[in-house]
């Protein structure tokens, strides 16, 4: 480890048998050697709460521990994130084993952040949960006469009398009623919100000098994490993208940008990676020669101020034993750990340089779970529409224009913000809407794409089929139809294809049609019309059409790129005052920059242009 220049490492996560082998037994001799080997060598340690996976003598004696699903079947012991975050006795278990660790080990000098749990993800259909979302529900509505406004039960016989009749939505014959869907949704969330505060709790009361965090999955539809963020003291989160993933740098750029955001803008941590393959893919790739290297020192141009990775060493038993670590079955010799020394030599160059430092971006993307959530339901119009392969389009045509992004919330403030852009937020509560014609009102330039606005908070369906206040903002008269298209099918346009989606519009008079569909039951319509410094697209435009557009758009908005003349599988970022540039292709290029730089990673001065060879970066400093 030191020879990798490892200085953190986290231990105790899923470690709750070792620590508590049987009911109230506790087993602390091996975690204080961990602690005391790590201090001595000079390697902090983040200590998680084992939390995430009780013990099997947990569930044999406590089956309400046991999450249900939606058919009524439990989830055994034998895996892992077996627990029912609506038990009161796994809460009861979690909270002694949290406090008899912080209470242990909260001065240890080892100690430098504390881990909650483990990637929180758990859904619970079964009695306790049933308590526990009404406990949930009573809170939200007060009433039972509230609670059917907002289902709209009145359809299908659903009004209930009784709140013992509410039940999380099972199996059921048919389709669901979506609003329940959604109010259990944000139920879960908040459930597991409520056992992550819990233990954080505790352990701060302990230690209150030192961070506390939870590590975040990427875009995990389950958690609301705007929310939850606001309740760590650091945003950490996990990356996993695919070696063989043509656009796994901008899959991985997108995550960066939207864990950033969610820390404010603030520093990150980045607390695991792949060094090589994973276990859980169909066919599991190994990272080429290179690549890890080059997508880590990408977070850290994102925002990250710690690169982390599971795992240290390859396990050679358990369910992820063919899932890498920085030192992998071939030892110290193998290719994995001499990547990682090279990495932590240059990580360790960085960081006086580099951390605390901040990310100034002009472009904003909209997202929120609300929306994801209540877009994603069955009974929509398309299930080819997937939000989360929206929002990547839309993160895409920015960054292959080498615009670096922000994520926000709707309602959040935009102000500091050229141009905003919303790839789809089909609901949106009022002060959401109203934020967006604040913004637009002070300047701001939005550009907004199709199936947004149509619901409010309840799911229900705004009249017109979008927000009147809406479409008065982007000149749309009337919105007669929908027109979902199938898979691989396309709108044309006049100057590109429109994919997934159309929309019969009809403009206002002091709306600007800028690109009509040509042809079909739609033609002259508009694809893309604005109203001021408000555009509005109903289609998915191909991704170059995409990028082209919102190119332009920034442009007129005073956005540039860092650089000009970037060359394909080019990526260029300024974090502070440090220039990244990366190369994610496999063939050398040639950089134009302009002065002189240094190159913080090898020493040397830069004149003129860089040369990346395959997967190669330059950190360049004034």
């Amino acid at each position: 480890m030191k020879a990798a220049g490892v200085n953190s490492v986290t231990l105790g996560v899923f470690s709750w048998a070792k620590l508590e082998p049987k009911p109230g037994a506790r087993e602390f001799g091996w975690l204080d050697r961990l602690m005391d080997l790590m201090y001595d060598n000079g390697i902090g340690v983040v200590l998680a709460t084992p939390t995430s996976s009780p013990p099997p003598w947990m569930g044999r004696l406590h089956p309400d521990t046991l999450p249900r699903d939606e058919d009524g079947r439990t989830e055994w012991w034998g895996g892992r994130q077996h627990f029912s975050h609506s038990s009161a006795t796994y809460r009861r278990y979690a909270a002694a084993i949290t406090e008899d660790l912080a209470a242990r080990y909260g001065s240890h000098p080892a100690l430098t952040m504390w881990h909650i749990n483990n990637e929180y993800c758990t859904y619970d259909w079964g009695d306790e949960a049933a308590t526990t979302f009404r406990r949930w529900l009573q809170d939200k509505y007060d009433t039972l006469e509230a609670l059917n406004t907002a289902w709209g039960t009145a359809f299908w016989s659903q009004g209930y009398g009784d709140w013992d009749e509410v039940l999380p939505p099972r199996h059921a014959h048919y389709l669901k009623n979506p609003t329940q869907v959604l109010d259990f949704k944000r139920y879960t969330s908040d459930m597991l919100l409520e056992c992550y505060v819990a233990e954080r709790d505790i352990v701060r009361r302990h230690t209150p000098h030192i961070p506390v965090t939870t590590n975040f999955m990427p875009m995990w539809v389950g958690q609301d994490a705007w929310k939850w963020a606001g309740e760590e003291d650091l945003v950490s989160v996990d990356m996993y993208p695919d070696p063989r993933d043509p656009f796994g740098a901008q899959n991985g750029a997108l995550i960066q940008d939207m864990t950033r955001s969610q820390a404010r803008g603030g520093p990150w941590m980045l607390m695991e990676q792949a060094a090589g393959p994973v276990n859980w893919r169909g066919v599991n790739h190994p990272k080429p020669r290179g690549l890890n290297r080059l997508w880590s020192l990408q977070s850290v141009a994102r925002g990250a101020d710690a690169v982390c990775y599971f795992q240290w060493r390859q396990s050679r038993q358990g369910a992820e034993k063919f899932h890498s670590g920085m030192v992998s079955h071939a030892g110290e010799e193998g290719r994995t750990y001499q990547e990682v020394k090279r990495l932590g030599a240059e990580l360790a160059a960085l960081g006086p340089e580099v951390t605390g430092s901040h990310i100034e971006a002009d472009v904003a993307i909209l997202h929120e779970w609300n929306a994801w959530w209540a877009g994603a339901q069955d009974g929509r119009l398309s299930s080819e529409v997937d939000y989360p392969q929206v929002v990547r389009a839309w993160h895409r045509a920015l960054w292959e224009a080498h615009l670096t992004t922000d994520f926000a919330h709707p309602e959040h403030d935009l102000s500091a913000y050229k141009l905003v852009v919303v790839p789809q937020l089909y609901l949106l509560t009022d002060a959401a809407i109203d934020n967006l014609l604040s913004y637009v009102r002070a300047g701001g330039t939005l550009v907004c794409g199709f199936l947004t606005g149509v619901a409010d908070e309840d799911d229900r369906v705004r009249p017109g089929g979008m927000d009147a206040r809406l479409r008065e903002l982007f000149g749309i008269r009337t919105l007669h139809e929908w027109w979902p298209l199938d898979a691989g099918e396309t709108a044309e346009c006049d100057g590109f294809r429109g994919t997934l989606w159309s929309e019969e519009l009809e403009a206002a008079r002091d709306a600007e049609l800028i690109v009509p569909y040509k042809g079909g039951e739609l033609d002259g319509l508009p694809a893309l019309l604005r109203k001021g410094r408000a555009w509005y697209l109903s289609t998915l435009p191909e991704p170059p059409a995409l990028r082209d557009l919102l190119a332009d758009v920034a442009a007129g908005t005073g956005v540039r790129p860092p650089l000009d003349g970037l060359p394909a599988q080019v990526e260029a970022v300024r974090r502070g005052e440090l220039l990244f540039v990366f190369n994610h292709g496999r063939e050398t290029v040639t950089v134009e920059v302009p002065d002189t730089h240094r190159d913080v990673l090898t020493g040397e001065q830069v004149t003129g242009s860089v040369e990346l060879a395959r997967y190669g970066v330059a950190v360049l400093a004034p």
